[in-house]
């Protein structure tokens, strides 16, 4: 018998999601929990897969098209074993993210033939996004990549469906640009002053982030700063290295700051806290659950590390790798962006000596790492010495936290991490 499938709830109350890839046509086969499809939420992307095996009969949303959550994604002729009655079924999600609005009914959309695209899209005339007075349609890593490279996409032609624009395209558009640098020609473009500026709306990962910056204007926040000496732990770093690597896993320093961290919150557990909605109380959370941002395409991700007080530095090191090979693949689960109680945000991978970080509620405290250098200090004796040097800035929620505590709470990290047989002495 035909049924509908419909897009769950994937996510604290997401809305809908934009639908990346087909992974079926129409007339399929298919198998239970097989991949039917890509879509993208706010942090990730999210495949759903079949509830049942069958023949899949309707695709109702075209690629590249916006997916509402309750409402039919595709329908299916169930397999005679399967155990289906003729309600509509939801299906689950592998992979999700955390989103924040609130989930609205929606009517059953009306199918759209969908066909599965061959060479993208099989290279069919494409439509100019420019001429036809359209937004440009594309996905949020080719936002990202056209805004890197200062492009305006509604001037790059898309070879995707209804001119759906792909990386290849962008690709293409700058080799004509070279090509007609080369050759002394170029298309007649607008005068700089007559150029037109076009508005697009913020979704995905862009309109999360736009909303948590928007609530972290009700937290009072102070920033602190201070230089972290780093010569000793580098030296433990390189004399851990080759036991980490017969783990195969690859050593940084940031396991280091990780458990450092979760030794200082043991020592100072209101940085481990969360101050209720009136201001009135404060809750001490029990476990150390520490988010850590990462850069990828689609934009800012923080997955969490939790339980920090119970994982070795072997164990913090491989799920902080896992992490953040989920996160750049856009793979990561609802449980693994969720429920951080203190973040640290290692921006001097990307050059960044000094950075102030925004404490996301209803978190009290966060850290951005600097790049760390090599510079002149004078040493107890008055010398001027070379020292490897990282500048670190915390931003705290006033409400709860003075300069003077958290400036003890620093020290007491810096400890950890200047000295780190302290450290060592501490792991349980």
């Amino acid at each position: 018998m035909k049924q509908d499938f419909y897009l769950p709830d994937i996510g604290e109350g997401i809305v809908e999601c934009e639908l990346v890839e087909w992974l079926v046509e129409e007339g399929d086969r298919v198998v239970e929990d097989q991949a039917i499809c890509d879509v993208m939420t706010d942090k990730a992307l999210v495949q759903i897969p079949a509830m049942h095996s069958g023949t899949v009969t309707r695709l109702y949303i075209a690629r590249g098209k916006m997916a509402r959550v309750h409402a039919p994604l595709f329908e299916m002729e169930v397999a005679g074993d399967a155990d289906a009655g003729s309600e509509p079924e939801m299906a689950q999600p592998v992979a999700v993210s955390a989103p924040a609005s609130r989930p609205e009914p929606e009517s059953k959309a009306e199918p759209v033939p969908v066909s599965r695209p061959t060479e993208r899209e099989s290279r069919e005339p494409s439509i100019d996004p420019a001429s036809a007075g359209a937004k440009a349609v594309a996905s949020p890593a080719v936002r990202r990549l056209a805004r890197e490279l200062e492009l305006d996409l509604s001037r790059i032609p898309g070879s995707g469906d209804k001119g759906r624009i792909y990386k290849e395209d962008i690709d293409a558009y700058l080799a004509e640009r070279k090509q007609e640098k080369a050759t002394g020609t170029r298309s007649v473009d607008p005068e700089p002053g007559d150029a037109e500026g076009h508005s697009e709306p913020l979704t995905g990962i862009a309109a999360a982030m736009a909303r948590q910056m928007t609530a972290s204007l009700a937290i009072p926040q102070f920033t602190f700063c201070d230089e972290l000496a780093l010569g000793e732990l580098l030296r433990l770093k390189k004399r851990l290295k080759p036991v980490f690597s017969e783990e195969d896993i690859k050593l940084t320093l940031l396991p280091f700051f990780i458990k450092a961290l979760s030794l200082a919150l043991h020592d100072f557990p209101l940085f481990n806290s969360r101050l209720n909605p009136k201001g009135t109380g404060v809750s001490y959370l029990p476990d150390h659950h520490i988010g850590v941002a990462v850069d990828t395409d689609a934009g800012l991700l923080v997955p969490v590390l939790r339980h920090c007080q119970r994982r070795s530095l072997l164990d913090i090191a491989a799920e902080l790798e896992r992490l953040t090979a989920a996160a750049r693949a856009g793979r990561l689960a609802p449980a693994e962006l969720q429920g951080a109680t203190i973040t640290l945000s290692n921006i001097g991978t990307l050059g960044g000596v000094v950075s102030t970080p925004v404490v996301m509620p209803p978190q009290v405290a966060i850290a951005a790492l600097g790049r760390w250098q090599r510079l002149p200090r004078f040493n107890e004796a008055g010398e001027v010495v070379a020292q490897e040097l990282m500048m670190v800035c915390w931003s705290a929620d006033h409400r709860l936290i003075d300069g003077a505590t958290l400036a003890r709470f620093n020290r007491r990290w810096y400890r950890y991490l200047e000295q780190p047989e302290r450290m060592l002495a501490q792991l349980k």
